[in-house]
């Protein structure tokens, strides 16, 4: 029997599910973070830590069988493919592709439309009569916009702000400088080794608080959400009709969008594992 293994290696955590030949999930793995950015020998390591996790239940011959998808982010970093193709995973086959593609294999079931993808990261991928086309999604602090790392600089950002008197006090000032004990030089010692990771971890207080109706935590959400729009309305002007939002942040900042930007998205059809898993070679159904 022929199994497929799908992958989603993000900038926040790593992802396995293991189907059979019918489809029928029979494993799965989870690790840490396993974008390019970690270097080659970590993300070997993590990779190779997810497929044994789902491959735990199969012989060793049943896992030398084993067809692989994975979906890497930043894997257009130079070296990375080559590297990762040279590697020997001990499975039959691996196929790769950047975590927007899989992304887009889930949600679309391999067809033409668009996501966009409000993570650690954001990033959109369009697929328009079997052409790709990338927007955005060129690394942390330069791009990101609406994402979950640039949530999260925001709000370092005000808090630093609010220690230093240069502007209002808030709840959300408070939570942030409380995980520095209120120390601008605590804060400034972390940043010097925070990676999007770290800052994209503060989103969900930043959200949290704006639900809460912190003004300066609503003021970072909603230019969140207008970047999110404007990324919408880029993607209708190419001509997309489909248009899908995925990833860890998409369903905080949904209701932040207004009516006529929502009117404009679709349900996903499966996630990036089910992506990954086509990936490998297994045309999953779609659900």
């Amino acid at each position: 029997m022929t199994f497929f293994l799908g992958i989603d290696a993000g900038g926040s955590n790593c992802r396995a599910r293991l189907v059979d030949a019918a489809g029928r999930e029979v494993g799965s793995g989870r690790a840490g973070a396993a974008n390019a950015g970690i270097g080659i020998d970590a993300l070997r390591a993590v990779l190779s830590d997810v497929i044994v996790q789902a491959t735990t239940m199969l012989s060793p011959a049943e896992r030398a069988g084993v067809r692989v998808g994975m979906g890497i982010a930043g894997i257009r970093r130079p070296g990375i493919r080559a590297a990762l193709e040279a590697t020997d995973f001990g499975v039959r086959s691996v196929a790769l592709a950047s975590d927007a593609q899989i992304a887009h294999l889930g949600a679309h079931g391999g067809g033409d439309g668009a996501i966009l993808i409000l993570g650690t990261g954001s990033a959109a991928l369009l697929r328009i009569e079997g052409r790709e086309v990338a927007l955005g999604g060129y690394g942390f602090p330069v791009s990101d916009e609406g994402s979950g790392a640039a949530l999260g600089l925001s709000a370092v950002r005000h808090a630093l702000r609010a220690l230093d008197g240069r502007t209002q006090w808030t709840p959300l000032a408070d939570a942030i400088s409380a995980r520095f004990d209120h120390d601008t030089v605590r804060a400034v010692a972390w940043m010097a080794g925070a990676s999007p990771r770290d800052y994209g971890a503060l989103a969900p207080i930043v959200m949290d608080h704006a639900d809460a109706d912190d003004p300066i935590a609503r003021s970072i959400v909603e230019d969140a959400a207008g970047h999110v729009e404007r990324f919408i309305e880029t993607i209708v002007a190419r001509g997309v009709t489909r248009c899908t939002l995925v990833g860890g942040l998409a369903a905080r900042l949904h209701p932040w969008l207004r009516v006529r930007t929502v009117a404009r998205l679709c349900p996903p059809l499966g996630d990036p594992l089910d992506g990954a898993i086509r990936l490998a070679g297994f045309d999953l159904p779609a659900t």
